[in-house]
């Protein structure tokens, strides 16, 4: 019980370090909270910084959901607890206690606790979002896709219950943080 907690409580507190944040001050980068879209995720960091910057956030939010996973492996194999853990991470990366609770979209974060709870889903959810952004070269269309069909995938699978109920909470918390994103499809002012 004391491990699981631990576990949980390392989890949310790797998902809250910003690599957007701290790659953009390593780089001498402006600030992506307050520059381009204001998101600290990969895509705004493209936008300020380019590839080199944008691939070193998107590995980093990447890791930053797979290692908590991957390190909860070595202790349990209890699928509730994973998915709790998986969870948190991605929740430290949406609502960080570091930086007043304002965080990212969460795409990257998700892949990586996918990817340490299930590799044939991880694989379907960027496969997703590749086909939607070569049809309709829109990033924020290609991730609210790949969100949607994140519970199918996992529910065909990796059939496993708390996997199941986790992947639906984060594809419907995944929805909520592209809001803006939707209202601007909606529009059609999306970039």
């Amino acid at each position: 019980m004391i491990t699981d907690t631990l576990l949980v409580l390392f989890a949310y507190l790797l998902g809250s370090l910003s690599t957007a944040i701290i790659a953009c001050k390593i780089m001498g980068l402006p600030d992506p909270r307050a520059n381009g879209s204001g998101n600290p995720g990969a895509t705004n960091v493209l936008r300020l910084g380019g590839k080199k910057a944008a691939i070193i956030t998107l590995i980093g939010d990447l890791l930053k959901g797979l290692i908590p996973v991957l390190i909860a492996l070595n202790y349990t194999s209890n699928h509730t607890t994973l998915a709790l853990v998986a969870f948190f991470a991605f929740l430290g990366h949406l609502y960080p206690v570091f930086y007043q609770f304002k965080g990212g979209k969460g795409v990257a974060t998700s892949l990586g606790v996918l990817l340490g709870l299930s590799w044939p889903v991880a694989l379907a959810v960027p496969g997703t979002w590749l086909i939607m952004a070569y049809i309709f070269k829109i990033s924020s269309l290609s991730a609210l896709t790949a969100a949607l069909l994140a519970p199918l995938y996992m529910w065909l699978l990796e059939p496993s219950p708390p996997y199941l109920i986790f992947t639906i909470v984060l594809s419907i918390l995944l929805i909520w943080r592209h809001r803006s994103n939707i209202q601007k499809l909606l529009e059609g002012t999306e970039d």
